[in-house]
């Protein structure tokens, strides 16, 4: 056995999307080192348990993390997989992501009952998502349309679209495509015009830095690509100082051997909303995320940040 592993045990969040997710790192990692066993232990996060308000009226880093970092931490379990944009960008001195497997599609989708795509959307119509982000930029593009907030896993999402009576629901393709519902997609949206969330669509894995033996075997997953485009939009993420509470995007692509890099800063309501993109090396990804942060900071996205964050960000790079 590779490495002197014979078990690995990964933690999850319970949600069936999160599970699909740990099985499918569970399942590379068994291709790899044949005779592996595999054990996924699920935890609830805090995040779970808030079901019923908006995300970013609870505030706080790390909402759907928290827990499963403890456990790994206090060894219960090997490693853990979280969805990256679920991931605070600076992370426990004691763990480190070893790894970010291939991405999915970062797109967001619009999943529609009566019309064929966004803009066919009748005026006044109701448009759910639990994402500030999502909100944003809807009423910047539609200031017509009416957003009304919703919570829960994939499927209790898709389930609303018809038992609230909305006219279409926003939502990541990547969650869509793994769970094998991409037959409910509407529209596929543009993520230069519909800027996605930062690390959307990929997966960091996460392991404590005192155990070399899983850190090696976790490294295979990672995908050099993924991880550059992933680096630019946490470090656009970090200088900016944004969370849930923040609505905010980035979307990174590599073209040869340039890094490209679209972001976006918003008020709450669409407008104003602040834009922006850059090119430059593949090999200073966090610079680049950081001068994108600064344009759109001196652009005048400041103000709005420090409103929305209570005064948390500062004029001039910590």
């Amino acid at each position: 056995m590779c490495f002197g592993r014979k078990r690995l045990r990964i933690g999850t969040r319970g949600s069936a999307l999160a599970l699909c997710q740990a099985a499918w790192v569970g399942e590379r990692l068994k291709d790899l080192f044949p005779g592996l066993e595999v054990e996924y232990i699920t935890i609830k996060t805090k995040g779970d348990k808030i079901l019923d308000v908006p995300l970013a009226t609870v505030g706080g880093k790390g909402l759907f993390v928290k827990e499963i970092e403890e456990a790994l931490l206090a060894g219960r379990i090997d490693c853990a997989v979280h969805s990256v944009k679920d991931i605070p960008t600076e992370t426990h001195e004691a763990l480190e992501i070893a790894a970010y497997p291939e991405r999915e599609d970062p797109r967001d989708v619009l999943v529609a009952r009566r019309v064929s795509c966004f803009q066919d959307l009748p005026p006044g119509a109701r448009i759910g998502t639990s994402s500030l982000r999502r909100r944003a930029q809807v009423l910047h593009l539609r200031p017509d349309l009416q957003v009304i907030p919703i919570r829960g896993n994939l499927d209790t999402r898709l389930k609303k679209l018809e038992k609230e009576a909305l006219d279409g629901i926003l939502l990541a393709a990547a969650g869509i495509r793994r769970m094998g519902l991409t037959s409910t997609i509407t529209e596929i949206l543009p993520p230069d015009r519909f800027i996605p969330a930062v690390g959307q669509g990929a997966l960091g894995v996460e392991v404590r830095k005192d155990d070399p033996k899983v850190q090696e075997m976790i490294r295979r997953l990672d995908h050099p690509e993924t991880r550059i485009c992933v680096e630019a939009e946490r470090a656009f993420l970090r200088r900016l100082a944004g969370g849930c509470q923040v609505p905010l995007g980035a979307y990174a692509r590599l073209d040869g051997r340039t890094l490209i890099l679209v972001g976006m800063v918003s008020d709450v309501g669409g407008r104003p909303l602040w834009s922006d993109r850059i090119h430059g090396p593949i090999h200073s990804p966090e610079t680049l995320g950081r001068e994108l942060a600064e344009r759109i900071l001196e652009a005048g996205a400041l103000s709005i940040l420090q409103r929305l964050l209570g005064g948390g960000l500062q004029g001039e790079p910590p």
